[in-house]
Formats: C-alpha cells, structure tokens, sequence
C-alpha cells in the first residue's frame, strides 16, 4: 500500500505560511499533516491508556452507558451500530461520544444532550474533559487559518464555531477474526463535520482516495494530527475544498489478533448556523450548488439519518 505524500505542517509557522500550505494541501488531498498542535502530549497518552481499559470492560457494563433515541450522540455506542452511507455491511467498530458542556440556560440545548460519564476507569470525566477543551482551542487555531486561505478575516469562524456542536470520538476496533461476509473497519465515507482532527492510531489502516482512483495509506509522524475536511466546510466553500473519502481498512493477517483504537475530534459549526455558500467560492465556473440554505443541525440530522444513528 502506498502511503499519501502528505506534508508535515508546523502550527506554530506564521499563519500567512500555515494557511497557504493547508490550502495547497488540502485542495490536493482534503487532509493535511500537522505537527506542534499544542495537544498536551502527557494528556494524550493518558486518553489512550483510559480508552484501551473502557473499551476492555464487560459488554453489559458498556452498555449501560448506550442512550436510545439520542443518535449516539453521547456516551457509548456498540458494535457495529454504525455504517457508512451506501454501505451494506455495518462498520467493525464501538465508541464512545464526548460533546460539549453548554451554559445554563442555552437556547442550543435543545440540540445537545448533556454529557454522560461511565463509573470506570479512575479518571476518565477529568481527562476527557480536558482534552476536549485541546481539541477545541487548536480546532479553532486550525480554522482561522483555513480562514485566511479563504480570504475571510483569521476570526471569521469564531461565532460560527461557538459553543458548537463538536464531538470528541474513543474508538475501538476490535481484533478481525475474519472478514465477517466483507465488513471492513470503517467503510468508505466522508465526515460530516467542518475539520476533523484525528489523533494518529499505532495500528495502520487508516486510507484516503486519491483524485485519480486510488487507495493510499495515511501515516502521521509521531507527534503530529491528521486534519481533513467534512462535508459542512464542503459545503461552505462550494466544494473549493474538497471532503475526501476515506476508510479503515482490515489488518493484515499478521495484526488481525490486535485492537486498533483511534481519537477524532469532529469540529461542528453551531447547531443554528445557517448554510449560505462564501461569496469568494462562487465563480460562472463554479456557481452556487446551495441556494438553499439550512442549518447545521438540519444537516446533521439528515447525516445521522444516513449513517444508522438516528431513525
């Protein structure tokens, strides 16, 4: 498997420069390397040491952390819930969904539940919820410079993103005893969100498709996160940034005993922000494909619809 030629970027570069290579990278893949992030290194190895022992608890003490009727949206998901749209088999995989505390009193709170918390492991409120707030503020370091690729003001997206609807993700997919009638990992889709950022798994088999058809692998350095574009940023931009499709595919044979986990943080715009397409993204070659505007959560909905989270 070949790996995607992805540049490594430095956060901490001027964002003029970060901004114009994120752009070229993105344009050319969807998805971007970068490094000195600010994500506490020590808090990320707790996460990980935290979301192996969750996921080793007893199925029934799982699932006593699954809400019905909230489309996964906190707390724990099972295996093999979740399936990519178009897909037949569902993925191999269980989570959990960590999502944003709102103020007392929030008009949003009609659109987001308020955050579960399982007994065990020690730690997990306090760890979780910190690398939550990481996530968040390098998300939005992230965005403004997306912003200045585009043209808009470095801040454009910050009461777009405020008190958004972000998800912070623990995943688990389990050892692959066998193809399971042609199950993979996680089918091929796009995220639905703005950016996500996704704190780098040991196992490979994270792959993005190439613009001429291909499969490649996607191998972040030590230290450094993937960042890729969904489908909302997609949509915002007029498909100037592409959301790319992506998967996980099975190990091979010699890994197939060994659990792969993986932490993405899928970045949401705020659940009433309405959808109108940049003006800068709009040319006679490329005209407006949404003069409808919606709002972030009516996208949202229509998207879990679509992947077996919500009825």
């Amino acid at each position: 498997m070949d790996l995607a030629k992805l540049p490594v970027l430095s956060l901490s570069d001027a964002p003029q420069d970060f901004a114009r290579a994120i752009g070229a990278s993105f344009r050319e893949y969807g998805f971007a390397l970068v490094k000195d992030h600010g994500i506490d290194s020590a808090l990320i190895d707790q996460a990980w040491a935290l979301t192996a022992q969750f996921f080793a608890l007893p199925e029934e003490e799982k699932r006593k952390y699954f809400i019905p009727g909230i489309a996964g949206a906190r707390g724990y998901t099972p295996f093999k819930t979740e399936i990519a749209k178009g897909a037949k088999m569902h993925d191999l995989k269980e989570f959990w969904h960590v999502g944003r505390d709102l103020p007392e009193g929030s008009p949003l709170a009609a659109s987001m539940a308020p955050n579960v918390w399982p007994d065990s492991p020690e730690g997990f409120q306090d760890v979780f919820s910190r690398l939550y707030a990481e996530f968040d503020k390098a998300g939005a370091t992230i965005l403004s410079r997306i912003a200045l690729h585009l043209g808009l003001d470095e801040n454009w997206f910050d009461p777009a993103i405020e008190d958004g609807n972000s998800v912070m993700r623990l995943l688990h997919y389990p050892p692959v005893a066998d193809a399971e009638g042609g199950a993979i990992r996680a089918g091929a889709h796009e995220d639905i969100n703005l950016i996500t950022l996704l704190l780098g798994a040991q196992e490979a088999g994270l792959e993005l498709l190439t613009k001429d058809g291909r499969w490649v692998g996607v191998a972040p350095p030590e230290g450094a996160i993937v960042i890729n574009i969904g489908d909302m940023l997609q949509r915002l931009t007029n498909h100037v940034l592409p959301s790319t499709t992506h998967r996980v595919r099975n190990p091979d044979a010699e890994r197939a005993a060994h659990s792969r986990y993986s932490m993405p943080y899928f970045l949401h715009l705020r659940s009433d922000f309405p959808f109108k397409t940049l003006e800068q993204c709009i040319t006679p070659e490329n005209p407006d494909r949404y003069p409808v505007s919606i709002t972030a959560d009516d996208y949202l909905q229509e998207r879990l619809r679509e992947i077996g989270l919500k009825k």
